[in-house]
């Protein structure tokens, strides 16, 4: 078998457990069933952990295909680690993600750490300094979607569009909730409805459009439950989600899924160690992980029928709410 593929390790584990031999290790359970193998060591923050160069040259020499760092950065150490920023130049990077969730309070609590808005504002400052362009993200729900205008504010206040026009590079903002698993689940009564979207400055709508290049809000943050539910109550279609360029996370305990939502038991693929990377590829292409049999066996209408709330009127793009279900 001859086809793109890419693993990625789960940086949270791996920050206590997943060592560079591990890492190999990995990637050689891959290497038979591929040329194309791209190799990641982090899940949801990059360089987080002291070796970061290390880690990353390692990437970079088990992988046949080398992508240029990504687009995002660990907020941690570019305000803690001066040489940090530096490396980041010297790979190319020319923006960065970052995520504002509204106020400081706000942002702390849905970041999990208390001064997480502190650094933010710092990381910012540093990367416009070294002319690197942020780009900032905003997760809105019913909790936080009225401090969109102190957003909207900051922006202004920091005078990041013409700050980063400075340096020939156009700062760049959008919105959205995020899909609804993993953790995000937990906020399914706290979705946004339409009457919401009237609560956006006008401003961040403008950002947002240019970002996703659409045209109307309903096409970054979808329809109504209710409309989608009667949409699918007719659809007895299936679905298989195997592809020809898969991706793979592989956390502290060599578990394997495939990269459709966050890694949880209900998608997992079999063990590298126990079971090795032959037996997990032939999970993926079968649809063997219970989540990816039940969208390949059972009819999406059974699934709204049985899951679905025929009178919500949360919001959800037609993917993510398939998801969700």
């Amino acid at each position: 078998m001859s086809e793109p593929l890419q693993t990625l390790l789960d940086r949270r584990h791996a920050q206590r457990k997943f060592t560079p031999s591990a890492l190999e290790y990995v990637a050689n359970q891959f290497r038979p069933f591929t040329d194309c193998l791209e190799v990641f060591d982090w899940y949801r923050e990059p360089d987080f952990k002291d070796n970061h160069k290390e880690l990353w040259e390692l990437c970079q020499r088990l992988s046949d295909i080398k992508t240029p760092h990504f687009e995002l950065i660990s907020v941690w150490r570019i305000v803690r680690d001066k040489e940090y920023i530096l490396w980041l130049s010297s790979l190319g990077v020319k923006a960065a993600q970052l995520t504002l969730f509204g106020v400081e309070e706000t942002t702390d609590y849905y970041t999990g750490r208390k001064g997480a808005f502190q650094d933010l504002l710092k990381a910012i400052e540093i990367l416009i300094e070294n002319k690197i362009a942020p780009r900032i993200q905003t997760f809105i729900n019913k909790d936080n979607i009225d401090e969109l205008p102190y957003i909207e504010n900051l922006i202004r206040e920091l005078d990041l569009e013409n700050r980063c026009k400075a340096f020939e590079t156009e700062f760049s903002f959008f919105l959205h909730q995020g899909s609804c698993d993993g953790e995000n689940e937990k906020l399914y009564n706290i979705r946004i409805t339409p009457d919401d979207l009237s609560k956006i400055p006008q401003k961040l709508i403008q950002f947002t459009l240019k970002h996703f290049h659409a045209g109307t809000l309903e096409e970054v943050f979808g329809r109504t439950e209710q409309s989608l539910y009667e949409e699918f109550s007719l659809e007895d279609s299936t679905a298989s989600y195997v592809s020809d360029s898969p991706v793979f996370y592989i956390d502290k305990d060599f578990n394997a899924y495939p990269n459709i939502t966050t890694p949880a038991p209900h998608w997992c693929l079999g063990n590298l160690k126990t079971q090795g990377a032959e037996i997990v590829l032939a999970h993926y292409r079968e649809n063997k992980s219970p989540a990816q049999h039940t969208r390949f066996t059972v009819p999406l209408s059974e699934m709204v029928k049985s899951q679905g709330d025929k009178e919500s009127q949360k919001l959800f793009t037609r993917n993510d709410y398939i998801t969700f279900l």
